[in-house]
């Protein structure tokens, strides 16, 4: 899939533990879990926006586009 999750690192980066990051956010340890391992097929704004909030972060900094081999040149060539 070409979105990674790098909220481990970020965690690892800011010296915060998953279970406090899931209490504030109002999720199990296991959903959180299952997110740091990009596990899941997608997150709601407002699970994100807790992280962010809790963690002093952008969307981006958890959150990662890398494309597949191939990718980017089939979607130019459909846009030409």
């Amino acid at each position: 899939m070409p979105i990674t999750v790098r909220l481990a690192v970020v965690l690892a980066e800011r010296q915060v533990r998953s279970k406090e990051l899931a209490e504030y956010v109002g999720i199990t340890e296991a959903n959180l879990s299952l997110l740091k391992q990009g596990k899941v097929k997608g997150v709601r704004f407002e699970t994100l926006a807790r992280i962010c909030e809790y963690l002093d972060c952008q969307p981006g900094d958890i959150l990662r586009y890398v494309p597949e081999e191939g990718e980017r040149r089939e979607s130019s060539r459909r846009a030409g």
